[in-house]
């Protein structure tokens, strides 16, 4: 289990945008339909930005905050850099959680 700052993480999570990203990387092929890559590396930025239907640059400062928190893991693959949720870190957090509330 890694080390985790509980603070960033809830910081994070306190905006709707990144907790929704966070729930559609939970299943990536049914939220993402439209996407030409496998989602074995993730979800292609790209996508994830027509599905906020905000700015790139929103959705951009959006996904740096998910991944300085380290709740997702960022990939780029040629020219396309994709996103998939980090697990181990998503699991030490609620355990975390539970032990401190």
């Amino acid at each position: 289990m890694s080390t985790i700052d509980l603070d960033e993480i809830i910081k994070a999570l306190a905006h709707p945008v990144r907790r929704d990203i966070l729930n559609w990387l939970k299943d990536p092929a049914t939220q993402f339909p439209d996407q030409e890559h496998s989602t074995d590396y993730g979800v292609c930025c790209g996508q994830i930005d027509q599905r906020c239907g905000l700015s790139q640059s929103t959705v951009s400062a959006h996904l740096a905050t998910l991944h300085r928190a380290g709740l997702i893991r960022s990939q780029k693959v040629g020219q396309w850099h994709f996103y998939k949720r980090n697990e181990d870190t998503i699991q030490a957090f609620l355990d975390t959680l539970g032990k401190e509330l």
